[in-house]
């Protein structure tokens, strides 16, 4: 039986026929959110709070696939292809220019969207012709599955700047409603974080997943669910935002700089709390997950709580673990603990979307996030996934659960 073209795992190990169809249903949403944006006010050539611009984006995921697979002489060695070899020239010669990922946020002048879109279909058809001749092995699939995750990131993006830019028509998901289970506690245990490495046949392991590695786990207390906006309110109608000893050093040095008295987007916090979303104003659910929150929020909420984040460990054991129980994950990507570093024995495959920040970084500026959000492809969703953000990073939706100290 053919897995469903959403499938996560499928998306990581399965062949060229449900790749192909699954890489068409990838460009179909990018499509439909570049057109949702295109039709709006903003129009397709506007970034915003640092995200480039929507055609840019949409660029980009066709340029991927032609960096990577159509003009990389060495796409069939998948990982132990040479990443700096010669490439072919590109079939279009303002490609690099417009839509290289050093381009990204600089906005260089780029061609009319209707030349974007038949280039996009040019390079997703000539894809799916080699993909069609690819061996069915992990080797030669390597990059098609990391151009998979590209644009499925694409399109995530596309919809977070949609809302940014307040598009009111976009096609957004079903809005999710859980139910509560209240805290859980976690076992003492030893736990095995990140991905395992695989053999032949077992399929594509994100960079920043790699790799597997044991890690002591003391008993615990999580939260089955991420803190609410009801929750977050508490916080900021005791006056959270105007108390120092509540924040981290550099925290308290972001809020009086970004003159921020509540998460970015809201209007309106206490009894209910208004937010500005999808072009109108809206009132949120009180049990639904905060978003849009930076890891310095998350740790003064956990300060004024008594509580503290979770370490990467204990959030991965309770998603991976503790499902039946009640734990809730997939509403906002999640900050935890600690800063981005890698796991031992880790290298950045070639292609990989989520690198680790370069040893340039200044110290704790980058944090981990885990899970994923409303707005990412389901194909996308594993437990085990992480990447990385900047600790001041509030333009993703993302929230934070936390664990008895």
């Amino acid at each position: 039986m053919v897995a469903p073209v959403d499938d996560p795992t499928a998306a990581r190990s399965a062949g060229r026929d449900w790749l192909s169809l699954a890489l068409i249903d990838a460009r179909n949403h990018t499509l439909r959110w570049l057109a949702a944006i295109e039709a709006s006010p903003a129009g397709p050539l506007r970034g915003t709070a640092g995200m480039p611009p929507a055609l840019w984006l949409a660029g980009h995921a066709a340029w991927y696939a032609d960096w990577w697979i159509l003009r990389h002489v060495h796409a069939g060695r998948g990982e132990a292809g040479d990443p700096t070899r010669p490439r072919l020239a590109p079939a279009e010669a303002a490609s690099d220019r417009c839509f290289h990922a050093e381009t990204r946020g600089v906005a260089p002048p780029m061609p009319p969207p209707d030349e974007v879109r038949a280039w996009m279909a040019d390079t997703l058809e000539q894809q799916l012709d080699l993909l069609a001749g690819t061996p069915e092995h992990d080797t030669a699939l390597y990059l098609h599955r990391q151009a998979l995750r590209h644009e499925d990131r694409i399109t995530e993006t596309l919809a977070v700047l949609a809302d940014h830019l307040d598009v009111a028509d976009a096609p957004w998901p079903d809005e999710r409603r859980v139910v509560d289970a209240g805290p859980l506690w976690l076992p003492a245990q030893t736990w095995s974080l990140g991905s395992p490495q695989v053999g032949p046949g077992g399929g594509l392991v994100p960079g920043p997943e790699r790799w597997a590695h044991p890690v002591p786990l003391p008993e615990t207390e999580i939260d089955s669910r991420p803190v609410s906006w009801a929750r977050f309110a508490e916080f900021v109608t005791d006056g959270g935002y105007d108390e120092p000893h509540w924040w981290t050093p550099a925290g308290w040095d972001w809020a009086q700089a970004a003159q921020r008295r509540a998460p970015q987007r809201v209007e309106q916090m206490g009894a209910a709390t208004v937010v500005q979303r999808r072009g109108r104003l809206q009132q949120v659910p009180a049990a639904a997950a905060v978003a849009h929150v930076t890891r310095h929020e998350a740790l003064a909420w956990c300060a004024w709580a008594g509580r503290r984040l979770p370490v990467e460990a204990e959030w991965e054991a309770a998603a991976v673990g503790a499902l039946r129980r009640g734990f809730v994950w997939g509403e906002v990507l999640e900050w935890v603990a600690g800063s981005a570093r890698a796991f031992p024995g880790h290298a950045d495959p070639p292609g990989e979307i989520d690198p680790l920040p370069g040893s340039t970084a200044e110290p704790g500026a980058w944090g981990v996030l885990r899970g994923a959000c409303a707005l990412t492809p389901a194909r996308a969703v594993h437990p085990r996934a992480r990447r990385f953000a900047r600790v001041d990073d509030d333009v993703l939706p993302t929230g934070f659960r936390s664990c008895a100290r």
